[in-house]
């Protein structure tokens, strides 16, 4: 299992929200590229970055902060948050060392944008599902749909994503514990790999996710506190 650490762009800075609310805001840094590298030399594998301008606007809000990451890493990013047609995926994908692109409310919306964009960079388009009360959320988190979540994993059999991201947002930045069992059963009811997102607090928490088949386990406010070491959580997750 891997651990992925996640930085969240508003305005250019570091930041996190609690439960997705835009106004529920804290600031953790100003300099987006020395936190990447920060992360990275703790031993990050993956650097995850959302732009949550954004994923309320639906553009590349943030692209000048994310090319600053990706420059100053030479770990592979991955990006999210307003990827909603070619230009802007594009656009992302051009740049050395981004793995891949996340859609979400893209991949609900318009599917054949999705099945497009896997056609033309395939293994590098991931799907991020955020769910509250197991319902697909879209539109950076602020419109909840009738969508099951576990349905919407089913239906991306075959289309070819690289991953899922899977994000409980009652639990994200919460400090409370993520809802393992949300995340277990999405995992196991797909052969896409998925990874847990969403209210990590605790090396405990990694652990729990160490007896799913959840691939890997996304962590944001409990590195910036400090509640959870990146050197131990990578340990943890890697152990035999």
């Amino acid at each position: 299992m891997i651990v992925i650490a996640a930085i969240d762009l508003k305005g250019g800075q570091c930041v996190r929200l609690t439960q997705g609310d835009m106004d529920n805001v804290t600031v953790f840094g100003d300099d987006p590229a020395e936190m990447a590298r920060k992360w990275e030399s703790l031993g990050a594998c993956l650097i995850h970055v959302v732009d949550l301008d954004g994923a309320i606007e639906g553009s590349a809000k943030n692209f000048e902060a994310v090319k600053a990451i990706v420059e100053a890493v030479s770990v592979p990013v991955q990006i999210g948050g307003g990827i909603r047609n070619l230009e802007v995926a594009e656009k992302y994908l051009a740049l050395a060392g981004v793995k891949q692109v996340i859609l979400g409310t893209a991949a609900i919306k318009d599917p054949e944008f999705l099945m497009e964009l896997v056609k033309r960079h395939p293994r590098r388009v991931a799907v991020g599902i955020d769910a509250k009360d197991g319902l697909v959320a879209i539109k950076g988190w602020v419109e909840v749909t009738d969508l099951k979540a576990v349905d919407l994993a089913k239906r991306l059999e075959g289309v070819g994503v690289s991953c899922i991201i899977y994000t409980d947002i009652s639990r994200d930045g919460m400090m409370a514990g993520p809802n393992v069992e949300a995340t277990a059963e999405i995992a196991d009811s797909v052969t896409i790999p998925v990874i847990a997102s969403g209210g990590i607090s605790s090396i405990s928490d990694v652990e729990k996710y160490r007896k799913t088949s959840v691939e890997g386990v996304l962590i944001g406010r409990a590195l910036y506190t400090g509640d959870i070491d990146l050197v131990e959580a990578i340990r943890v997750a890697e152990a035999l």
